[in-house]
């Protein structure tokens, strides 16, 4: 079950980048809702990071999750925010989930 907890929180860390995206060039009453929505994903992903890591070794769930993040966050710029595909961008994603995946096989 902690191991789904962990990857929530890793789709968590990737909203609140979403949120800090969206919040780039606004103000009003929008910067501030991104602003709500940044630290509302924040908060989630840290409680749920902190309950998954009273079981996962931190060494494992630490990098898992920012892995989850990163590769999240890569994706929701290029499909949200229009940032370029490159061969070598994906390249690198790509092994980075691998790397996920492989922590994931060696954890006990």
């Amino acid at each position: 079950m902690n191991w789904l907890i962990l990857i929530l929180a890793g789709f968590c860390e990737t909203g609140f980048a979403f949120c800090l995206g969206k919040m780039k060039g606004l103000t009003g009453i929008e910067y501030y809702l991104w602003g709500a929505g940044f630290i509302l994903s924040l908060t989630l992903s840290m409680i749920l990071l902190a309950k998954a890591v009273q079981t996962i070794p931190i060494g494992t769930a630490y990098p898992i999750w920012t892995g989850i993040g990163a590769v999240g966050t890569v994706l929701v710029g290029i499909f949200f925010f229009h940032e370029p595909v490159t061969f070598w961008r994906l390249f690198f994603i790509s092994t980075l989930i691998i790397s996920i995946v492989g922590l994931k096989m060696v954890s006990h």
